[in-house]
């Protein structure tokens, strides 16, 4: 490799994140389980290929999947004790792994928050929100990143959950401000999902700080710039955002690799930090293949040349 670049894992060790109530309307997973779906000998496996392909950052998901001495009441049964969390971080230092913490606070997917999800902007709501990112700070002994998450919150997007919430203008981001600020004031960057920018390109551009990491993620196999989801890597990168660009295999085998291809021609260096792979699957067994295919399209992918860009093409 001619330069550092992330090439990063995103793990789910909570996955209340689709849906707030136990209803055969929410597909396969998404429906709330009060207990934690998260296999450790599947997650030891995982761990193993993230190595073996090359991996050196994880994203790990950490909603309700903790035991949080702030927030105990937040816990599934069987969530990770603190002390198991730090613990299962040094295996991942040991491997050459940078663990990352996410809490995603949209209020599309913050099933989580438990009794808080139905407090959001309130000051009940954000002396929670302080307490965990403070906390989860500490766990992770100051992370270089805090992914929160903040993507999806539309009715469209909640419209199985028993109760929905949409924060809309100056509310969306007097709370996103708050949440950087949390992140910020312990020394991290703030990194979040960019599809606030597809419905509303001005008032983004406008109002986000460019100190946030912007993931955008498109997920098919067709990369036309004249896609808003596709053209939006053009475009954070033509406004100076640092990003992060996500690819999965939800659903293609080649999205990943064509989402490093795209992204290398049309972001330059510094501001292309790295890429995210996605599977969207919980840490089970039935889930593990899809897992294990993702290292391999990652793997795939980190061989492509990746020298730093000049001047990225506009198309």
């Amino acid at each position: 490799m001619k330069r550092d670049i992330i090439w990063a894992y995103l793990v789910h060790l909570s996955y209340n994140m689709w849906c707030d109530r136990q209803s055969s309307e929410c597909p396969e997973y998404s429906v709330y389980n009060p207990h934690l779906r998260f296999d450790d000998k599947v997650w030891d496996e995982i761990i193993v290929h993230m190595s073996q392909a090359g991996v050196n950052m994880v994203v790990i998901e950490l909603g309700d999947g903790v035991e949080y001495r702030s927030h105990p009441e937040i816990a599934v049964q069987g969530a990770w004790t603190p002390a198991k969390l730090k613990a299962q971080l040094g295996r991942l230092k040991e491997a050459g792994i940078e663990p990352i913490p996410k809490l995603n606070f949209s209020t599309a997917h913050d099933a989580w928050l438990g009794e808080y999800s139905r407090c959001v902007s309130t000051p009940r709501y954000y002396s929670v929100c302080r307490d965990l990112i403070d906390e989860v700070m500490e766990i992770f002994e100051q992370p270089r990143f805090f992914h929160i998450g903040m993507d999806e919150e539309t009715y469209e997007h909640q419209r199985h959950y028993a109760y929905v919430v949409v924060r809309q203008h100056e509310l969306w981001w007097h709370d996103l401000y708050f949440l950087v600020e949390q992140v910020e004031r312990h020394g991290a960057r703030a990194w979040m999902w960019s599809d606030y920018y597809w419905h509303h390109p001005e008032d983004f551009l406008k109002n986000m700080p460019r100190t946030v990491v912007q993931s955008n993620w498109y997920y098919g196999d067709e990369f036309d710039p004249q896609d808003v989801t596709v053209r939006a890597y053009i475009e954070l990168e033509q406004h100076g955002f640092d990003q992060i660009p996500t690819g999965s295999n939800w659903s293609s085998n080649v999205n990943f690799e064509r989402t490093v291809q795209f992204c290398l021609q049309r972001i330059s260096s510094p501001r292309l930090l790295g890429f995210l792979q996605t599977s969207w699957k919980p840490a089970v067994e039935g889930c593990k293949q899809r897992h294990l295919n993702a290292m391999q399209q990652l793997a795939r992918a980190r061989r492509v040349d990746i020298s730093p860009l000049s001047r990225p093409v506009d198309n």
